[in-house]
């Protein structure tokens, strides 16, 4: 039964029409100043970090299913940005406080690890995305996107889980600064690719023109070394963006053929499941879902009504993307053959946890999916918010 009485879904709804945005959910710098995809930029490419071949794709189910095999943990504080450890156990982010918090994958016991200073939490932005670093093993290096007073960054820090709790984050080692941040629409979803390179999802700040503007690093998704430096094999040499014309992208996820997939939010029309292909121009704010503007822009291949969606974290498994829906509070299921969909999308838990931010594979066929109630947009419960345990089949 739908948690949400009506009067909450109509003081949601109205304050989603303030925000002028369907997430519910600046000041640009000069720092990483990078040329990108230009207006109207070709809308073929390679896949997303790889040039290998790919096998024949097989075709997911047309239909799954999905249960709820258990809570992991309860009583997060705006819980955002997910990473797992090599063990399995899950780092999570806090939007409003900037605390990055251990969580047992198999007792859900909660272990802070401590705070990112600097992190300056307004409207959307805070502390966002978490990575850990491809060769974790060797560098112990956790990765976080976040708001400060003057941007939106990526650091590093060392991770010391031989320290006291509250004290196992090292020094923040900035890597790129000077992406735009704004009350709105400040992106923030990162991770590592197959390539072991560093991607970023960013927003245009509620300013459309900087998704289409060469110069700006908002409205982009970003690729980068670990070190922040633009990746050979990018669209331009000295440029860490991949791809534009994005409105505010925080989903970010890899099928089995290595292809990235991005989630996105529309404005007042259609949200975006998008295939990214280096180069790739997706549009905003000339087009909005699968119509409009120039005719070599990239089409979605889905789109959702942005009241059914407002899309946060995605993740692959079992042949399907996994959406999180904030606004739409569900969880979003697209069967795949190869990059075309074999079925309508499938929705999955509507209403019953409110607000969905973050899914993230098990590792072992399932997912990790995390509520956002606490975000100052929801209507938190007892227990709020939570990781739960989904199985699928």
């Amino acid at each position: 039964m739908p948690r949400r009485t009506a009067t909450a879904a109509l003081t949601a709804a109205a304050l989603l029409l303030a925000a002028g945005c369907s997430s519910g959910d600046g000041d640009p710098g000069t720092a990483g100043k990078s040329t990108g995809p230009s207006r109207g930029a070709p809308s073929s490419g390679s896949s997303a970090s790889s040039t290998a071949p790919h096998k024949a794709p097989s075709a997911a189910p047309a239909k799954g299913s999905v249960r709820v095999a258990a809570t992991l943990t309860t009583g997060l504080d705006s819980p955002w940005g997910v990473a797992v450890l090599p063990g399995g156990d899950l780092l999570v982010a806090s939007r409003d406080t900037g605390k990055i918090v251990k969580v047992d994958a198999e007792s859900g016991k909660k272990t802070e690890l401590g705070s990112v200073p600097g992190v300056a939490a307004d409207g959307e932005g805070g502390l966002l995305g978490l990575a850990v670093s491809s060769t974790f093993g060797a560098d112990h290096m956790v990765y976080a996107y976040f708001t400060t007073v003057s941007d939106n960054r990526i650091a590093r820090m060392v991770y010391n889980d031989k320290r006291d709790p509250g004290d196992q984050l090292g020094a923040p080692d900035t890597v790129f600064r000077g992406i735009p941040k704004g009350h709105i629409h400040n992106g923030g979803r990162i991770a590592f690719g197959p390539d072991k390179m560093l991607y970023a999802g960013t927003g245009e700040t509620g300013d459309g023109e900087q998704a289409q503007d060469e110069d700006a690093l908002g409205g982009k998704i970003l690729r980068m070394t670990p070190d922040g430096e633009p990746v050979h094999g990018n669209p331009s040499a000295d440029s860490v963006v991949y791809s534009a014309g994005h409105r505010n992208v925080q989903g970010l996820a890899w099928d089995a053929e290595d292809r990235l997939w991005a989630s996105e939010f529309g404005q007042d029309t259609w949200d975006e499941l998008n295939l990214i292909r280096p180069g790739g121009n997706y549009g905003w704010p000339d087009a909005e879902g699968k119509s409009g503007g120039d005719s070599s822009f990239v089409r979605p291949v889905e789109q959702w009504r942005t009241a059914d969606a407002s899309p946060s974290g995605i993740a692959y498994a079992k042949g399907s993307v996994w959406m999180a829906g904030l606004r739409g509070e569900r969880l979003w299921r697209i069967p795949l053959r190869g990059t075309k969909p074999v079925a309508k999308p499938q929705a999955f838990l509507t209403g019953k946890y409110g607000r969905l931010r973050t899914v993230v594979p098990t590792g072992d066929g399932g997912l990790w999916l995390v509520t956002s109630e606490t975000d100052k947009r929801g209507t938190p419960e007892k227990g709020d918010d939570r990781i739960l345990r989904l199985k699928i089949t």
